[in-house]
């Protein structure tokens, strides 16, 4: 594997901005493909990311272009930050350019509505000549941005390619822990965004930090379940990515995804919530795609199903909480 000196992001949202400034302290140079030219002009001209992480401002070395091909041909790596919705048209978009052994680390979180596949699936179906890895854990960008210490996975399907992503990315404020473990890396990340809506609610409907805490703990035995059903591995799902990330996402109002629960359980209805931003909230449309994947797996997830009833089917919020809390006691273990 070679150095990886050149980074590209694709996607120019809060969290890729932070990706890019992280790379740019671990020594990279990098490019950010921006979808929005306003957006790659202002960060050229600016040094800043005004739409979508205001107030922090870039080094300079780092360059920006709304040239999707361009970006991937300057590239050595690449970090995939587009919505997890968008992920496999941005990998049509370029299927025929995209060079055999130009690795892509995939940054978002989330489960393709309608197919239930994970975003290593969807990326290996599309570009099948790219190398793999996946970048995940507990890691609010603003955090990223304002050099707060961080530690996330780094999941690859080979140790070779890891340990030299590793090697390219990280820094003593960006730690990066290394895994093969791809599956399992995804799961924590996907559907700790539909339990921080559900935590969310609760926190807006003023139930409680005993409350909380059980829709954590509960919340994780979903995450085990289907992560094992998959094939992740239980330490995976144990670590940064899975408890690490649950926990940070189901505690912050920082969390787009725990926000938007807040605001429904104050009486906002979703479409008032989604029309006040311009960041995907990705908890809304994994709610559907991994109520769809537990079912095909058969596996139980009472909460996630809770969550898209109300965010997908008009679900009233007090009745699906109290049907949640009065289904028959069970065994903790099951």
């Amino acid at each position: 594997m070679g150095d990886f000196q050149k980074i590209t992001v694709i996607g120019a949202g809060a969290w890729g901005t932070a990706l890019a400034m992280a790379a740019q302290r671990a020594g990279r140079d990098v490019l950010i493909q921006a979808y929005e030219p306003e957006v790659a002009e202002t960060i050229n001209q600016d040094h800043v990311n005004a739409a979508y992480l205001p107030g922090h401002p870039l080094d300079p070395s780092i360059r920006a272009t709304p040239d999707l091909k361009e970006a991937i041909a300057w590239a050595d790596a690449v970090l995939m930050v587009a919505p997890a919705q968008h992920i496999r048209a941005v990998c049509q978009s370029v299927k025929d350019e995209w060079p055999a052994d130009l690795p892509m680390v995939i940054c978002a979180k989330g489960i393709e509505n309608k197919t239930e596949k994970l975003m290593s699936e969807v990326v290996a179906e599309v570009l099948p000549q790219a190398p793999l890895a996946v970048l995940s854990g507990p890691s609010f960008a603003a955090e990223v941005a304002r050099k707060c210490p961080t530690a996330v996975t780094l999941a690859a399907e080979t140790q070779e390619l890891a340990v030299s992503l590793t090697d390219a990315l990280a820094s003593p404020l960006f730690r990066i822990y290394r895994s093969t473990d791809v599956v399992g890396a995804q799961i924590g990340g996907a559907v700790k965004n539909v339990l921080a809506i559900a935590c969310g609610i609760a926190q807006g409907k003023d139930m409680g930090d005993n409350a909380r805490a059980f829709l954590i703990t509960r919340g994780l035995a979903e995450i085990t379940r289907i992560g094992l059903a998959k094939g992740a591995q239980m330490e995976t799902l144990m670590g940064l990515s899975g408890i690490g990330d649950l926990t940070l996402t189901c505690s912050a109002m920082q969390s787009r995804n725990f926000s938007l629960g807040f605001a429904l359980g104050k009486g906002k209805s979703l479409d008032q919530i989604l029309g006040g931003r311009n960041a995907v909230t990705e908890g809304v449309h994994t709610a559907a795609s991994v109520t769809d994947l537990g079912a095909s797996l058969d596996v139980d997830l009472p909460i996630c199903i809770a969550i898209n009833e109300i965010l997908n089917n008009g679900a009233e919020i007090s009745k699906t909480i109290t049907g949640l809390l009065d289904r028959p006691p069970r065994d903790e273990a099951g």
